[in-house]
C-alpha cells in the first residue's frame, strides 16, 4: 500500500510540474490588439501583437477589412548604458532620482536600459505589398502592454491611424 501511495504521489508531482511549466510558458508570452482606419476612407482595420519579452519586441500583424493580412517584426527602441557612466548624473541627489515625483528611472544593476517609448514595425502583407508603421507608447517600460498610438503606411502611400489600449 506504501508503494502505491508513493507511486501516486510521485505521478502527481510530475503532474502538477508539468501544469507548473506551462503556466510559466504562458505568462512569458503577452499579447494584445488594436484598431485602426484609413485616413482614405476610413476602411478598418484590427492589429494584434504577440512578444515573449514583456511587449519590447514580438510580431505584429494587421488584417485591413477587405481581407488582406500583414505580419511582420517590431520593436522598440532602447539603448543600454553602463550605471557607472550614470554615476556623475546623481551627483548631490539619490542615485536613481528614485526620491523625485515622477518616480526616477528604476532599479539600477550593471546596465541600465533607457526606454525611448518608439516602436517600429515592418510588416509584409500579400503581392509584396508592405505595411511599416511607428508608434509612441503610453508606458515604454511596459512595452506595448502599456498602449500607445501611431500611424502605419503602405507602399502605395495610404496612411492609418492606429490606437493600442492598455493589455
Amino acid at each position: 500500500m506504501k508503494t502505491r501511495c508513493i507511486v501516486a504521489t510521485r505521478r502527481a508531482c510530475a503532474l502538477g510540474m508539468v501544469f507548473a511549466l506551462a503556466l510559466s510558458l504562458l505568462a512569458c508570452t503577452s499579447m494584445g490588439v488594436g484598431s485602426g482606419s484609413l485616413l482614405t476612407d476610413n476602411t478598418p482595420v484590427s492589429f494584434s501583437w504577440t512578444s515573449t519579452d514583456g511587449g519590447n519586441t514580438g510580431t505584429l500583424s494587421a488584417m485591413v477589412n477587405s481581407g488582406a493580412a500583414f505580419s511582420g517584426p517590431f520593436l522598440q527602441m532602447t539603448s543600454t548604458v553602463r550605471t557607472e557612466a550614470l554615476d556623475p548624473i546623481w551627483r548631490g541627489w539619490h542615485r536613481g532620482w528614485g526620491d523625485w515625483a515622477h518616480g526616477g528611472i528604476g532599479p539600477m544593476n550593471a546596465f541600465a536600459t533607457i526606454y525611448s517609448g518608439q516602436v517600429i514595425a515592418n510588416l509584409q502583407g500579400p503581392a509584396e505589398q508592405r505595411l511599416r508603421c511607428r508608434f509612441h507608447l503610453n508606458d515604454p517600460a511596459a512595452g506595448m502592454s502599456g498602449g500607445g498610438q501611431g500611424e502605419c503606411q503602405f507602399n502605395d502611400g495610404r496612411t492609418v491611424q492606429a490606437v493600442f489600449p492598455r493589455s
